[in-house]
């Protein structure tokens, strides 16, 4: 059982008056909705609400997006409607709110193919709108993972599945490292709980073994480094997630022996100068492994991860990996995108932050903030004229393209100003063939209405109807749908 006050004392952002009062506020109105409300593992739903914003708080994001996570779920699974939360909360949290709700209807069908996936992660982008709302449901999915037991087996396969195919890859592309482990230890425990006992034996024996050479290196090299005059900001010696385990042992034939870095020692320190002074002395302390030295300070992964690592012989000649890099860079290793709003002071004009380099503010000139670089190159990717970059916070990956929804969820990707008759035909052509009537979100809504972005359309159909509406044609938008109504049309002429 967690608390409000759990939340506040695990802010990163300065803890003012306000966002205090914000973050209770938000509490209390999401406990009052989720009144009553059980989860299946028995707990109350406020918990969930709670743990969600507690993640959100660790990763280091302001009270609007804490506010957010506590009230993720209010308006799909309670009475209360989002235009209340917009009364007493302002569009920003509302908005961040329907986000979730949005990204929420998208599911996972059980297709393993690589594009398929990838397009899932990017439909999931496109819908967020927002890099928040995709933090908020990293977060959300998270707590849930960790409260899978209660659910029953094939749903717990299908939950585990979507997190280890798309919720761990969009946190690993947002540089969430501790999200992203945890994601896919929880899917893997539950998607191969075999294996999953197995690794977990292996690192629990062999960590065991190899906690006294860690200790012994962690007090040499802390001793070193102090002897130097290099102020070290925190030392300590960690192990390898077991997900990432079992990969590299599958590589090396289960061999614990070939596995490097399953036990190593992590150097933070002040600066970048004292990353490569640090490197040093470990070299003259214990002797590095030929070729095992990757420096990605200055050359920094794709999702921006930057650190010093290098294999030594440490104590006893017991093979170690070690890794050295500054505070920023660890918590940037760690939280990624949200870990800049920890180290900037929120800065009022987002745009033009976010232009490239363009701002002439002195703050941001130099280098691209890492996360700004990932969501330019997921922008190219995607084709959008880098030019057009983006606007304070959204993402606009998809300028031509809307997502909708089916009543079970399924995907529909269509153009923009696309209409139900289009969503019919991408469906099945007999659908369309058959239309009569649509709703958008459970209400009446005519065959030529523009769909929205997320909306959940439903088709009615007329058994008694054979053949499209030759009307239509004046407002479809996909080629699909004006080729099938054409093709009926001519089949129905030469048949009179």
């Amino acid at each position: 059982m967690i608390s409000v006050e759990d939340v506040l004392e695990n802010m990163k952002v300065a803890r003012t008056p306000e966002r205090e009062a914000l973050i209770r506020s938000a509490f209390e109105f999401a406990e009052k909705a989720h009144i009553g409300q059980k989860r299946k593992s028995g707990e109350d739903y406020i918990q969930h609400s709670l743990h969600t914003a507690l993640n959100i708080a660790r990763l280091g994001l302001g009270s609007k997006t804490i506010a957010a996570g506590l009230l993720h779920d209010v308006p799909e699974d309670t009475n209360v409607t989002l235009k209340e939360i917009e009364d007493d909360f302002g569009h920003e949290i509302a908005f961040l709110v329907d986000g979730v709700t949005k990204v929420g209807k998208i599911r996972l069908r059980g297709e393993k193919e690589e594009i398929y996936l990838e397009n899932l992660r990017k439909m999931f982008l496109a819908m967020a709108a927002d890099i928040r709302v995709v933090i908020i449901k990293l977060a959300d999915r998270t707590h849930n993972m960790e409260t899978l037991e209660a659910l029953p087996e094939e749903k717990r396969h299908r939950i585990a599945l979507e997190t280890l195919e798309v919720f761990a890859p969009l946190a690993n592309r947002l540089g969430i490292g501790d999200i992203k482990a945890r994601l896919e230890d929880l899917a893997f425990k539950h998607l191969d709980a075999e294996n999953f006992e197995s690794v977990k034996r292996i690192a629990e024996k062999e960590f065991g073994l190899r906690k006294r050479n860690l200790d012994k290196a962690v007090e040499d090299l802390r001793r070193e480094l102090l002897k130097e005059s290099i102020k070290v900001s925190d030392i300590y010696g960690r192990t390898k997630h077991l997900y990432r385990l079992f990969q590299k042992l599958k590589r090396h034939d289960m061999d614990i022996d070939k596995i490097y870095d399953l036990a190593g020692i992590r150097i933070i320190v002040p600066e970048v100068a004292d990353c490569y002074e640090s490197l040093g002395i470990v070299h003259r302390k214990y002797r590095p492994l030929v070729g095992r030295i990757k420096d990605y300070i200055s050359l920094p992964k794709p999702n921006g991860y930057q650190s010093i690592h290098t294999t030594v012989f440490g104590p006893d000649g017991k093979i170690m990996e070690i890794q050295i890099r500054t505070q920023k860079m660890h918590d940037e290793a760690e939280f990624g995108i949200a870990a800049h709003w920890i180290y900037s002071e929120k800065p009022k004009d987002w745009t033009s932050f976010l232009k490239l380099g363009k701002s002439n503010s002195k703050k941001y000139s130099g280098e691209e903030l890492s996360w700004v670089k990932q969501l330019r190159e997921w922008q190219s990717e995607l084709g959008k004229d880098s030019s057009e970059f983006m606007e304070g916070l959204k993402i606009e990956f998809f300028k031509n393209h809307i997502f909708a929804f089916t009543p079970h969820g399924d995907v529909i990707d269509l153009p923009e100003e696309a209409t139900p008759v289009d969503f019919a035909y991408k469906v099945h052509s007999q659908i369309g063939d058959q239309a009569v009537g649509s709703k958008a979100n459970g209400k009446m809504v005519p065959l030529d209405y523009k769909i929205k972005n997320g909306d959940v359309i439903e088709i009615i159909i007329s058994k008694e109807r054979k053949n499209p509406n030759r009307d239509w044609l004046r407002f479809v938008r996909t080629t699909l749908a004006k080729t099938h109504i054409k093709r009926a049309l001519k089949k129905d002429v030469g048949m009179q």
